[in-house]
């Protein structure tokens, strides 16, 4: 027979409260088995861990004044700190056996935590052990008013190996393997570089395409642009820290510290002829077209390339060395 499993899904969230509330309402709409089968798992319940990462938005306020409608939701507040911590701290607060990441701009489907756990049913029977996590779909999308009509699309798809985006994990692999690194408090990497610590500790990834996620994000438009930029330059940093603990070759290609990167990125942008200011009428073109999506993909050529001159930058000034 199956068994039965109590999940506990910990969210970070930092200054989202409108998307937050279509998140949290998704995940108190689910709808579980409650019959055991050789292939599902009765899901015994859950709760959701939400941890406020010092939100300066009201979002703890709405929170109060709509807890009735959350039976689901416990939360917990930090200083700004950034998501690795806040994980953290949802971790060591979580009471389920099985924990369950999800950003808060996330919204699934109504059979997601039961899509997960017929998944770690599956999966146990596969490989005689528990050594493993699932790893949900995430579809990005910028629809905030209906996300889950958004259709998969080529860019969707992700080949990292432990992504925050939408995983489930028995708990105490994450304690073994000794949570998230708080020392990345800028943005990017962290719950990569503890993929890399479960990796090493033999856990397999097994895909849920079941378990499904829309992840919302505005419609991209100019005004971003210094924004994402200053995170590419963020991530080059804390990709530098990533390959500081862990200094492999898979790490490079990863954070794009190879010559390969350099030339591909230098190429593409024409030595940073290519950028937020030479592309921004065409750029500004696609979007009165309605194409910010294909506005955004073609960004991405200058953004890789301050994310490779960030890494470089970070690595010749010896970013985290002292720690």
């Amino acid at each position: 027979m199956g068994e039965t499993v109590f999940f506990s899904v910990v969210i970070p969230t930092y200054n989202r409260q409108p998307i937050l509330e279509k998140c949290l309402r998704a995940l108190e709409m689910q709808e579980l088995s409650h019959v055991e089968t050789l292939q599902a798992t009765s899901v015994d319940g859950y709760e959701i861990v939400l941890v406020d990462d010092g939100s300066t938005d009201g979002t703890l306020e709405w929170l109060e004044a709509h807890k009735d409608e959350f039976s689901h939701v416990r939360w917990f507040q930090q200083d700004h700190a950034g998501p690795a911590m806040a994980r953290n701290l949802g971790v060591e607060q979580a009471q389920g056996d099985v924990i369950i990441f999800i950003d808060s701009d996330l919204v699934v489907l109504k059979n997601f935590l039961q899509a997960h756990a017929d998944a770690l049913v599956q999966g146990k029977a596969k490989l005689a052990s528990d050594r493993f996590f699932t790893y949900g779909a995430v579809i990005n999308t910028c629809n905030f008013d209906n996300p889950t009509a958004e259709p998969y699309k080529i860019t969707d798809f992700s080949a990292a190996f432990f992504a925050t985006g939408n995983v489930a994990i028995p708990k105490y692999w994450l304690q073994k393997a000794g949570l998230f690194d708080s020392s990345f408090q800028l943005y990017g990497w962290e719950d990569l570089e503890l993929g890399v610590r479960l990796k090493q500790l033999g856990l397999k990834l097994i895909k849920c395409p079941a378990a499904v996620g829309y992840h919302w994000h505005p419609p991209f438009n100019l005004e971003q642009i210094p924004r994402l930029i200053d995170k590419e330059i963020q991530r080059g940093r804390m990709g530098v820290l990533f390959y500081q603990k862990h200094p492999t070759w898979e790490v490079r290609m990863m954070i794009q510290m190879t010559w390969l990167h350099r030339l591909l990125w230098g190429i593409l942008s024409l030595n940073g002829i290519l950028n937020e200011r030479t592309m921004a009428p065409f750029l500004q073109w696609l979007i009165n077209l309605g194409k910010p999506q294909l506005a955004l993909e073609i960004a991405r050529i200058f953004l890789n390339w301050y994310n490779v001159k960030g890494v470089y930058e970070a690595y010749g000034e010896g970013v985290g060395s002292g720690e």
